[in-house]
């Protein structure tokens, strides 16, 4: 509230004020891209990414089906079609070992989805890009604070993403960032969020007047939600601790339930350096997972699933295709619980899902 009212005192409610660039400057001298930007949501980051890449109709992009609908949708906003390739079994990852086969002669891009901020296999996405000469557009959604190989997660692809939803570690209510490794991009994106014209540039004093330059759109948060987001940036070290703390604990507490094959814990790759976003389990293929969940709200508890496959719903069947069966995309996705997780959740609350976790998997 203090920043909020120091924000009101500034006359400057509108975008890219004080708070907005104390921002952009702690995302840039934490990932070491070449310029971050704020946007309303991850989604209308992902929408620049695709305008700055010249996304046209009859393009394909590669994206996981296991993700939220954003992912795809910013690229069929501009004609492309989706092409969805199947998850790892250990992160639920885009499998990097099922690129290369579903490149064609259309495909532009590989957005890689980092699922509860634990990284893709980076190194050999970028390889692949490189040899075929794609962009890779990160989508870090749930990546802020993680890395792989001790690189910010968002900035190590051509073009990153960050979410700043009320759901994520770090937030603002709504809001997002594109986070741009590409200096020779810089420019361009400054242009097309700023409705596509050089306003960014006349404020800076590098032209005497700013007119329109290129496509664009009003992609600018305003300095209210950047100022709430400035005072969770001040903290992000702290939250993220504890929310690895929380992560620790419930992962501790479910060994015994993985020991007897009830179900499996989250496994992250040793090079990765992941956030603690989100705990889920994924139950062994016997048990009802609806069930469970019943059984999980009636003790109050408040478990969900995750993400309907993109390729089996309705928009991705009509602007996407698969790239072969998704087989793990399909199993692992039904058999995925969520636990309650989120900033202050004490270890006897996390003991008490536990407890009664284990009472409905013995049954």
């Amino acid at each position: 509230m203090v920043y909020a009212a120091e924000a009101q005192r500034n006359h400057h409610l509108s975008g890219d004020g004080a708070f907005t660039k104390r921002c952009h400057q702690w995302i840039e001298e934490r990932t070491g891209c070449a310029r971050a930007l704020l946007t309303h949501s991850c989604t209308s980051a992902l929408d620049m990414a695709a305008l700055l890449l010249d996304i046209k109709s009859g393009d394909e992009v590669i994206v996981p089906s296991y993700t939220f609908v954003s992912t795809a949708n910013a690229f069929v906003l501009r004609g492309a079609v989706p092409v969805f390739v199947d998850i790892r079994e250990d992160t639920l990852n885009l499998d990097e070992k099922l690129i290369e086969d579903a490149i064609t002669t259309r495909t532009r891009a590989i957005v890689p989805v980092h699922y509860a901020g634990v990284s893709c296999e980076m190194d050999s996405m970028m390889a692949i890009a490189g040899r075929h000469d794609l962009k890779v557009v990160e989508d870090a959604a749930q990546g802020i604070m993680a890395g792989y190989k001790n690189r910010a997660l968002g900035a190590i692809g051509d073009l990153g993403s960050f979410s700043f939803h009320e759901t994520k570690n770090i937030i603002s209510g709504e809001g997002g960032s594109l986070l741009v490794r590409d200096a020779e991009l810089v420019q361009r994106a400054e242009i097309m969020r700023e409705k596509g014209t050089d306003r960014g540039r006349f404020f800076r004093g590098e032209v005497d007047k700013y007119t329109w330059q290129d496509v664009g759109s009003s992609f600018l948060p305003n300095e209210i939600t950047a100022a709430f987001l400035w005072a969770q940036l001040e903290e992000a070290q702290q939250i993220t601790s504890e929310r690895m703390a929380i992560w620790r604990r419930y992962h501790q507490m479910l060994e015994p339930l993985e020991r007897q094959g009830l179900l499996r814990r989250p496994i992250v790759p040793a090079d990765c350096q992941h956030n603690g976003h989100m705990y889920y389990v994924l139950l062994a293929p016997e048990i009802d997972r609806q069930q469970v969940l019943n059984g999980l709200k009636q003790n109050g508890i408040g478990a969900v699933f995750h993400y309907v496959p993109l390729h089996s719903s309705p928009g991705g069947r009509r602007y996407g295709r698969a790239h072969g069966e998704l087989a793990l995309t399909t199993s692992l996705s039904q058999r995925l619980v969520r636990l309650p997780m989120w900033f202050g959740l004490s270890e006897s609350q996390q003991a008490r899902v536990c407890e009664v976790l284990t009472a409905l998997l013995k049954k």
